[in-house]
């Protein structure tokens, strides 16, 4: 997400990058952040923790829309009060061991080095959205470098001329993957960058530039990022027949990348669309241009988040109202504005709604709800602060409350519940990879860990992530650092989970460090808008 880097100028020459570092280590600061201690599972607070920040200085620096800086190192000095655990070094060690190399630069880690697995498929090459996790450890540990050859070489690529079956894709469009190859015999590197065409399924494009955008990178406001940034956006904000501020998405098109019946609207989209506008704005630069879409940006997160904070959100007095909905009204005084039939409501949310909580919903779409639970949304509503405070602090109660259901022996629930039977033939296509409590539907993935310890953080309960850490260290490294995990409680190595998975190694990684130095914080999280609109409740009248 907001992975801080600043860098010079960037040349391009061939397919060689040559940057100037010297901008880097202006970032290799600490930042200022505000914590504030909530309901957790003891008494302990966060003073156990060590918090070194200190106060920015200069005017040269990086600002995340919030006020706070987003990049900076940890030095190890700062990294002294947790006895470290032994799977800490194991884990460093298989990541270092994942890198990718480019004419001898690191550009990147490959998505699993399992060598015992037959088939390779795609996971050995650099896929754009799991070197999330490995980008913040790197940084976390105070070396940006691959971060920025992997930025470059991302921008390189996205200026390629990109075709599925003679279709040529949007320009901003940036690749799912890429990979290196070595060729001895001649001393040569080639690039191969694959936009979805050899994707199974052809799903991996992660609607056209949101992945692009899901670090919600800071970079210095050269022309080659200026221009990257301005394309992906012009994707993003382009106008067309729909009249809510959401994005439209094909089935497949985030991290769960295969038939799931999440199209239309899906949360876990919808708040990294947000993460993205609102980190765009400082990094814009003010031309003409810039200024148009700074704008455009600031109209559509207005919309974007009434539009999420009212219609997605669901707590026990929300689904209770729905459930007394009257249908078929007409005026704009209604209330069951989308006509969603009280009948349609699964019989589970019942049962699974606490009295204390709440969540965003899946998904939204005229007559439609999906109440589905889905962890990466989230945590990123939480994060980007999509979410107010109050949904924030329902959000972590749920997890409190439904910690069997929604982590189980191994975090974390990557959906809740598992579609099963004859729902699962339908939406799935019988798709024998997501079979129920497996996978994509209903599995438990412990990349998820790091998402989950920067919520608890910037809601004030790091007793949730150090009860989830203990839970992985438990079984992770013992397993090989599996994929996934199966079974309604996570407790079986996913039936096709690949071995060493590479965001697992480095998800726990950045979890470990962040409860370790909670200012790390600030490289994934931004503070509330105070200017954007206070949600009005469901059962008001509604104006946008």
């Amino acid at each position: 997400m907001q992975i801080g880097l600043e860098y010079g100028r960037a040349q391009e020459a061939g397919s060689s990058v040559e940057v100037d570092d010297l901008s880097l280590s202006r970032l290799l600061n600490k930042t200022k952040l505000n914590i504030e201690r909530k309901r957790s599972f003891d008494e302990r607070s966060l003073s156990e923790l060590s918090i070194n920040v200190r106060a920015l200085e200069g005017y040269d620096s990086i600002y995340s829309p919030g006020g706070y800086r987003s990049g900076f190192d940890t030095p190890s000095t700062a990294r002294n009060s947790f006895q470290p655990h032994p799977m800490v070094a194991e884990a460093w060690d298989s990541l270092r061991r994942s890198l990718v190399h480019f004419r001898g630069q690191p550009v990147g880690t490959i998505a699993a080095n399992d060598h015992g697995s037959e088939e390779i498929l795609n996971y050995d090459q650099v896929f754009v959205r799991d070197f999330v996790p490995s980008a913040l450890a790197f940084l976390m540990n105070g070396e940006p470098e691959i971060v920025k050859n992997f930025l470059l070489k991302t921008l390189h690529l996205q200026g390629w001329e990109k075709k599925i079956d003679r279709f040529t894709l949007g320009e901003g469009v940036m690749p799912a993957s890429f990979k290196v190859l070595h060729d001895p015999a001649r001393k040569t590197d080639t690039l191969i960058a694959d936009f979805g065409e050899s994707a199974i399924g052809e799903l991996h494009l992660l609607t056209l530039g949101s992945g692009g955008l899901y670090f919600s990178v800071r970079i210095q406001k050269t022309h080659e990022c200026q221009k990257g940034m301005r394309l992906i956006l012009a994707l993003c904000l382009s106008e067309g027949f729909d009249t809510f501020p959401t994005l439209l998405c094909a089935d497949g098109c985030s991290m769960i990348d295969r038939r799931m019946g999440i199209y239309g609207y899906p949360i876990e989209i919808q708040a990294l669309f947000f993460m993205a506008l609102r980190c765009a704005l400082p990094m814009l630069k003010h031309d003409a241009e810039g200024n148009e879409f700074v704008e455009r940006i600031v109209k559509r997160l207005h919309a974007l988040s009434y539009h999420m904070r009212g219609y997605f959100w669901l707590d026990f007095q929300q689904l209770n109202d729905i459930y007394r909905y009257k249908t078929e009204e007409y005026s704009h005084t209604a209330v069951n504005k989308f006509n969603v039939i009280p009948d349609s409501i699964p019989d589970w949310v019942f049962d699974f709604m606490p009295t204390r909580g709440g969540y965003f919903i899946g998904n939204v779409s005229p007559a439609r709800m999906d109440f589905r639970w889905f962890a990466l949304g989230n945590f990123v509503a939480i994060l980007s602060s999509l979410s107010t405070p109050e949904q924030s602090m329902a959000i972590m109660d749920l997890i409190e409350e439904r910690w069997e259901e929604l982590v189980g022996e191994m975090p974390l629930k990557i959906t809740y519940p598992a579609i099963e039977n004859h729902e699962w033939r339908i939406v799935t296509g019988c798709d024998p990879k997501n079979t129920r409590w497996s996978y994509h539907n209903g599995g438990s993935w412990p990349v998820l860990l790091w998402l989950l310890t920067a919520a608890c953080i910037k809601t004030g309960r790091p007793q949730i992530a150090r009860r989830a850490i203990e839970l992985v260290e438990n079984r992770l490294l013992k397993d090989g650092w599996p994929e996934y995990y199966d079974g309604k409680l996570g407790r079986y190595i996913g039936k096709q989970a690949r071995k060493f998975q590479t965001w697992s190694i480095a998800g726990y990684l950045v979890a470990k460090m962040m409860l370790e130095d909670p200012s790390h914080l600030g490289m994934v999280s931004l503070e509330e808008d105070k200017a954007m609109k206070p949600l009005i409740k469901r059962s008001n009248s509604w104006t946008c």
